[in-house]
């Protein structure tokens, strides 16, 4: 185990240490209900805090995720940790305050906590959707142009160029009912690179001219979408 993590399991440790020794050295083990209850929201609400880490979802936005769910764990922490103190130092007999008022702020956390957990998953698989579709106009676009750099006949050189212009031009922004004929269509720049590399003349005009008509109609379909 690497040293920082060591010193990260003894930092998240050290409130425990501390608050057990306070609270069993000046409290003893005699307690009333309210107080072990009061005692165990306040771990609770530290271990939501120590566990929040696992709750962010990765992404571009990771970092901001994080600041939000922390905010919200460590502002539940010191709430329940205030009230958890006080329920301690008064030691009602009656446990139903106590209880009543820290599953209420512990319910308002999780609310909250798992509101920002949804919108963080939406907002990471739009990410997620955004790269995908960038990634598609970028992975066909670059091996167009390649295909347009290594031929030399000047009329399939001219059908690629077209293609490529059309494709390159495209919009980025898709729609999920156009990832079958996406996907189509990447398959088709894939055999149009191998038509290339065989050399097959007219093979490769044929597929340029299926390839443009593929891009026009996706495009076109995705205007009815966008509308």
């Amino acid at each position: 185990m690497k040293k920082i993590h060591v010193l990260w399991i003894v930092l998240d440790l050290l409130f425990l240490i501390v608050f057990n020794a306070l609270f069993f050295t000046m409290g003893g083990t005699d307690h009333n209900v309210s107080v072990w209850m009061s005692y165990g929201f306040i771990h609770f609400a530290y271990l939501m805090l120590l566990i929040t880490p696992i709750l962010i979802r990765g992404g571009k936005s990771s970092a901001v995720f994080g600041f939000s769910l922390y905010s919200i764990s460590a502002a539940y922490f010191l709430i329940e940790f205030v009230t958890g103190v006080v329920f301690i130092l008064i030691a009602p007999e009656s446990y139903k305050t106590a209880l009543l008022l820290q599953i209420c702020i512990a319910g308002l956390y999780g609310i909250i906590l798992v509101s920002h957990m949804i919108a963080n998953e939406r907002t990471v698989d739009a990410e997620e959707k955004r790269q995908h579709q960038v990634t598609y106009i970028k992975d066909a676009s670059v091996r167009l142009k390649s295909l347009v750099e290594n031929i030399d006949d000047k009329e399939t050189k001219k059908k690629i160029e077209k293609v490529y212009d059309v494709f390159y031009s495209s919009p980025v922004k898709s729609h999920p009912n156009m990832s079958l004929m996406e996907n189509d269509i990447l398959m088709s720049v894939f055999e149009l690179e191998r038509a290339v590399s065989s050399g097959d003349k007219q093979k490769i005009i044929s597929l340029a001219e299926s390839l443009l008509r593929s891009i026009n109609e996706r495009n076109r379909q995705l205007k009815t979408y966008q509308n």
